[in-house]
């Protein structure tokens, strides 16, 4: 538990730092007034004044603001000229995208960290065990790291390819006799495979060795620079998919994200900072979807004005961003259900 909270604490602190930092800096630089600048929501835990920003750490760690003079309409703007809404649309846009693109650079510079300091992992042909993920099938079974398998069901295993696809033959539930080497002594296993939501097929969680390359800082830059761009690729065509089939069923919120955290944190440091990559991307994408009260919708916004030449009215803006408030609340309930289902009625 204690894991699992530090994990989440740190999980969420640097994707919204970086995101709200976005916003912040691309604001003082355009000339608007920052008033606050908080991680977090609820009361306040700390707060340091410097200069004419407040900036807090406040006790929800599930978010974070910038409050910019002049953005909110409904408040009282005594900036002048420094207010958000009296600066031109180029440089509003500017701010309003600036926490998105965070978000897409943090991953970046993650996967070049984990490329130049631990290695890029080229996958094994060899039939020997790499990772064995706990509370799996394999690690039920007794299945560990380093494990060659020599058989399953009787018939003689050459490669990493022909073990997964003989531990797949009939689905979940189908008991395997495997025959594994440890330690230069043969012996004899059972393992039945589970099914896998993520992957949608039946799985043994187990991972194939790999051999270590340690690239220089260049290329691992390359690599990452791909490696984001393939889990972008991934997050869009997942997002599509479930656009298409208009089900949230896969959707996770704080509760299961925090869990997914505390799972990830027991393999290790490199595999948590995957994982804050991977939710990195994912906060962009979503955070850009155009719906009134995200970044995007803001964005959808400006855009109109910069077509039209004058702000849309007060009264739109009120209303478009209520049904925006509301629709994330209606998705972060369904997202809680899903998660509440997951983790504690193990769904």
């Amino acid at each position: 538990m204690v894991l699992t909270i530090a994990a989440a604490v740190f999980v969420f602190g640097l994707l919204v730092l970086v995101h709200e930092l976005g916003h912040f800096v691309t604001a003082k630089l355009t000339g608007m007034r920052v008033d606050e600048f908080a991680i977090g929501f609820g009361p306040q835990l700390i707060a340091v004044k410097r200069g004419e920003t407040v900036y807090s750490l406040r006790a929800v760690p599930l978010g974070g603001f910038n409050n910019i003079a002049g953005m909110d309409p409904e408040a009282e703007d005594d900036a002048g000229e420094r207010g958000y809404a009296r600066k031109s649309v180029w440089a509003r846009m500017l701010v309003i995208l600036a926490g998105s693109a965070m978000n897409f650079l943090l991953p970046v510079f993650l996967y070049w960290g984990i490329f130049f300091f631990s290695g890029v992992a080229t996958p094994s042909t060899e039939p020997v065990l790499g990772m064995v993920l706990p509370d799996r099938p394999a690690a039920q079974a007794g299945l560990l790291a380093g494990d060659r398998v020599l058989s399953v069901d009787g018939a003689p295993v050459g490669s990493w390819q022909e073990f997964a696809s003989a531990v797949q033959q009939g689905g979940e539930g189908t008991s395997h006799a495997l025959v594994i080497s440890r330690g230069g002594e043969e012996q004899e296993l059972s393992v039945s495979p589970a099914y896998d939501k993520t992957s949608e097929r039946a799985m043994i969680g187990v991972m194939s060795s790999a051999t270590m390359e340690h690239p220089g800082a260049v290329r691992s830059a390359q690599l990452a620079v791909q490696k984001t761009g393939s889990v972008i690729y991934m997050m869009v065509y997942e997002l599509y998919k479930i656009i298409l089939k208009l089900s949230g069923a896969e959707l996770a919120g704080p509760i299961g994200v925090a869990q997914m955290a505390g799972q990830v944190a027991q393999m290790g440091f490199v595999p948590l900072l995957n994982f804050t990559a991977f939710l990195s991307l994912n906060l962009a994408i979503i955070n850009l979807l155009p719906i009134p009260a995200l970044d995007g919708g803001h964005f959808v916004g400006l855009c109109v004005e910069a077509v039209i030449g004058r702000p849309m009215g007060p009264r739109f803006t009120y209303y478009a961003q209520r049904v925006g408030i509301a629709l994330l609340l209606l998705l972060m309930v369904f997202a809680t259900k899903n998660d509440v289902v997951r983790v504690f009625l193990g769904g």
